[in-house]
């Protein structure tokens, strides 16, 4: 059956309720949380090495294959020309999507960590541009790798699906909807890297946590709820987040929130 949300996300596999799943397990991903909000990192310090390494060395290969292809197509023999250029487009199409994987791992700094408010709904991220599922995108973006995008979303509006992402391994994805569509607007991306035993229990710990069930441990992070401070300063401070939205972390209502905005001048 496939997905009820449209447009379908590529390597579809399931749909994730927002139901009273209960698990423990959290990957070392969840790093922060007090009464108020959460914080789940997208990127572990490994993670963003192996990967940055191996689509670096990706585009150098492929660099090197266009090189090769170029020549075939200034070469005499007919055979080789067309090889060339069959190698040259789908070389080309390689590193048009592998440099925004570079980019990605190379500049998701501090994991990439990912706000949920339980008290107001919200959810904020703070990250790398091409963290995300877009195929198409202006040359110009490619001389831009720090470029990076921050949102606040409904949590309502946000919906779990499974993808794969090859070897076994699986991607947890918040399809943001329009409200009370299915009709999908945006893409975040909540967990890449995760094998299919354990595809579900970062979703689950979530649910959890966002509907108050006292089996998500809120003490249980890198960061105990006591060091909200430490936490702040190692892995928002300095990262672009915006004063209004850092604040906003901690807002315990919908009209503390909307004080909150009105304070820096933000629009509703």
């Amino acid at each position: 059956m496939p997905s009820k949300y449209r447009p379908q996300i590529i390597g579809w596999i399931d749909d994730l309720d927002k139901i009273a799943d209960i698990w423990k397990l959290h990957y070392g991903r969840f790093i922060y949380a007090n009464n108020n909000y959460c914080a789940f990192i997208r990127k572990t310090f490994s993670d963003q090495i192996f990967y940055t390494c191996l689509t670096f060395v990706c585009i150098i290969g492929m660099i090197f294959s266009i090189v090769i292809m170029v020549m075939f197509i200034f070469g005499f023999d007919h055979k080789l020309t067309l090889i060339g250029i069959i190698g040259f487009i789908t070389c080309s199409f390689a590193l048009y999507l592998i440099i925004p994987e570079f980019y990605q791992n190379a500049f998701s700094r501090r994991g990439s960590p990912i706000i949920f408010n339980r008290q107001t709904g919200k959810v904020y991220v703070n990250e790398s541009y091409f963290f995300n599922f877009k195929v198409r995108r202006h040359p110009k973006l490619f001389l831009q790798p720090k470029k990076r995008r921050i949102q606040e979303y409904d949590w309502h509006d946000m919906h779990g699906v499974i993808v794969y992402n090859g070897a076994r391994l699986f991607a947890t994805v918040l399809m943001v909807c329009q409200p009370g569509t299915y009709q999908v607007i945006d893409h975040v991306m909540l967990d890449p890297v995760r094998d299919s035993i354990g595809r579900k229990f970062i979703w689950g710990w979530l649910n959890g946590f966002m509907k108050f069930y006292e089996s998500a441990n809120i003490d249980d992070g890198k960061y105990k709820t006591a060091e909200e401070a430490k936490f702040k300063k190692d892995m928002i401070e300095g990262d672009g987040w915006p004063e209004w939205m850092v604040e906003a972390f901690n807002a315990t209502s919908l009209e503390e929130l909307a004080v909150i905005k009105q304070k820096y001048n933000i629009n509703p």
